[in-house]
């Protein structure tokens, strides 16, 4: 049955038109099919998957990357629920998306039907919006209040979950119910901060020497003002992987490789649009120390999460930024230039260290080479306007820290390995003239390999590079220390380059460290290109030595643990 004019799965793709969505990703099926034609009539390009999560993944990585709102389409049932792990990945991560899928038509409900299933009673917890529209002359208005609560307008940004009977999405919307409000596209919100609460943060944090700025996920969009503020307080930064090339590696305030160092010993902590979850310590005095918080954040978990501010605003970000460096004026910043400028230069002495050791790392007992030396490799190749992707558990550790460039994603705060090769498409789809490099450990390859076959079909210029230590390090490292066994943590190294070669995809295996460039370049010149790469699985990474493995009672990380006991007990 064709779509209709003025049906509701027609009028879904008008909207979706004119709030400049430009693709959609996802998996067709009966219960959506009038939505995916619907799509295809209003010239959106679809981006058909292979299985449900990775559409998800996909929407996230686009929303994360261009801030604008991601799309998956996914069908009823198994469909679904396929989805069900990017949707909480998106939830954690506060990635505006939008899902949407069919259910079975309303006479057959609850009667047994083919994928008949209440989806949004599962995804409630964890979508911002759970809505079945069964009556069509409200599907515009449900439809527009989806995409309003996913921008994160009645509270935090995340994922918003509608669907729609297959008979509803047949049925026709009278013109005159079709207002142009529901359709037509929407300013971004913008909450202007309080300005007694910027004139206390000012006093506080210019009258400080020892100022620390993190920024997360609620700055991006804010890189000119974040970089302002820097200048003009002459505050260190840290990124905990948020918002990874919102301030440039090579600006003076970049202090990353002493992160430890300067949480212990700021006296001024100020968060831009960050949660202090695990990867900061919960905020917890007993890492950093008796410093005093200031919390820039457009919702309450960015506000007050685990560690109240002595001075608290809710605001966008970009606006309490500007406001800062306004209302400071031209008040001189009490912030010690010797310890900013002592801590930039170990930063830079270490990551220089850094570096040379990553370059000149030697291969394993098994005589394979150390992942270090493939990232070195990478890290040369790319050049400086990539687009990075970091994927996985033990070789994750390796990369983040040797891997850079202005836009970065990771599995996030949920820890969703897996999400690389996904990641990557949408990527290469959204910047097509910008090298999109995917570094993944081999068993977070295997969770959406088989979407290399969406790249080669697609054609998104993405190069994999498959990190193939045959093992789940991380585990296996913490059972043969822990426990003096390894057990069900050992993977083959499978050959990945024959299966992206079965594919479509230039593909190349590596063995040899001398190998490497000419096969880097190949790659980066055939895109979608796949490398798999053998390294040693005795490298042992920083977070398979921190206990991350192991989940200590209080802390993430064993040295964190141990501190949190002492300063508990007094």
């Amino acid at each position: 049955m064709k779509v209709m004019p003025d049906s509701v799965a027609d009028l879904i793709g008008r909207v979706l038109k004119a709030r400049g969505v430009q693709r959609v990703f996802g998996l067709c099926g009966g219960h959506i099919m009038p939505i995916w034609m619907s799509l295809d009539k209003h010239g959106i390009r679809i981006i058909d998957v292979r299985d449900e999560r990775a559409a998800v993944h996909m929407a996230q990585a686009h929303a994360e990357l261009t801030g604008e709102l991601g799309v998956a389409l996914i069908t009823a049932g198994p469909g679904m629920t396929n989805g069900m792990t990017g949707i909480a990945n998106a939830h954690v991560s506060r990635a505006p998306i939008l899902v949407i899928t069919g259910t079975n038509p309303r006479p057959q409900e609850n009667r047994g039907g083919l994928q008949d299933l209440d989806h949004t009673q599962l995804v409630r917890s964890i979508t911002r919006y759970s809505r079945t529209v069964r009556e069509p002359s409200l599907a515009l208005q449900e439809l527009d209040e989806a995409i309003a609560r996913a921008f994160g307008e009645s509270g935090e940004a995340g994922p918003s979950y509608i669907d729609f009977p297959v008979d509803t999405l047949r049925d026709i919307v009278p013109p005159a119910l079709q207002m142009p409000e529901y359709i037509e596209p929407k300013p971004r919100v913008v909450q202007e901060p309080d300005r007694a609460r910027i004139a206390a943060a000012v006093d506080l944090l210019w009258g400080a020497k020892r100022v620390l700025v993190i920024s997360g996920r609620g700055a991006r969009g804010a890189g000119p003002e974040l970089v302002a503020l820097l200048d003009r307080l002459g505050a260190v930064y840290l990124d905990t992987g948020e918002s990874r090339g919102l301030v440039p590696d090579s600006h003076a305030s970049v202090v990353g490789a002493m992160r430890g160092s300067v949480m212990a010993d700021a006296d001024v902590v100020l968060t831009v649009g960050r949660r202090l979850d695990f990867q900061l310590a919960y905020g917890s005095p007993a890492v950093f120390g008796a410093a005093k918080f200031v919390r820039i954040g457009d919702t309450g978990g960015e506000l007050r999460d685990n560690r109240r501010g002595a001075v608290e605003i809710q605001a966008t970000p970009k606006a309490a930024l500007r406001a800062l460096v306004e209302s400071a004026g031209n008040r001189p910043s009490g912030v010690d230039r010797e310890w900013a400028a002592k801590l930039r230069r170990m930063h830079e002495e270490r990551a220089g260290k850094l570096k040379n050791t990553m370059a000149a790392a030697k291969a394993g007992s098994d005589g394979r080479m150390h992942p270090n030396k493939l990232i070195a490799a990478l890290g040369e190749a790319i050049g400086h306007d990539a687009v990075v992707i970091v994927d996985g558990g033990d070789f994750l550790s390796f990369a983040r820290i040797g891997l850079s460039a202005p836009m970065m994603l990771d599995p996030g705060p949920f820890g969703c390995i897996g999400v690389g090769v996904p990641y990557g498409i949408a990527a290469g789809l959204a910047f097509p003239d910008k090298n999109v490099l995917v570094a993944t450990g081999d068993g977070a390859f295997g969770f959406n390999a088989i979407e290399v076959d969406t790249a080669s079909r697609h054609k998104s210029p993405v190069l994999f590079v498959v990190a193939n230590n045959g093992a789940w390090q991380i585990e296996v490292h913490d059972q043969t220390t822990t426990h003096g066994k390894v057990v069900g943590t050992r993977l083959q190294f499978a050959d990945h380059a024959a299966m992206a070669r079965a594919f479509g995809l230039h593909a190349e295996r590596i063995e040899r460290e001398e190998d490497l460039p000419g096969a880097i370049q190949r790659a980066l010149a055939n895109r979608p290109a796949l490398l798999d790469v053998v390294v040693t699985p005795d490298a042992v990474s920083s977070d398979a030595k921190t206990g991350l493995a192991w989940v200590p009672d209080l802390q993430p990380l064993a040295a964190w643990n141990e501190a949190e006991k002492r300063w508990r007990e007094g």
